[in-house]
């Protein structure tokens, strides 16, 4: 093994979102509670479970975006998969279990 790619590490990116599940039934709200903007949010299905389509949009700190989610066992069945990027150009991945 030959080490690390790059001789310096970033510190630890917390996710900036928080994922309202009591906003109504199916009803989720993701809510940017991050210390920048990110851009290009969007939110996609893994499992049975179905959801209207909609186009990436930016999060201002603070601002929520709201999620409809239907399925028959959403707990069980479905996983939820956030995709944004921060100012920098970065991408992440965030993978949320109902």
């Amino acid at each position: 093994m030959t080490g690390p790619r790059f001789s310096t590490f970033d510190s630890a990116y917390l996710v900036p979102f928080l994922l309202e599940r009591d906003a109504g039934p199916r009803r989720y709200l993701l809510t940017n509670r991050g210390r920048e903007p990110v851009d290009g949010v969007t939110v996609s299905l893994l499992g049975p479970g179905v959801m209207p389509a909609t186009a990436p949009s930016t999060l201002e700190v603070g601002e929520s975006l709201e999620v409809l989610v239907a399925a028959r066992d959403l707990a069980r069945s479905t996983v939820l998969v956030v995709r944004w990027f921060r100012p920098s150009g970065e991408e992440f991945l965030w993978r949320v279990s109902f």
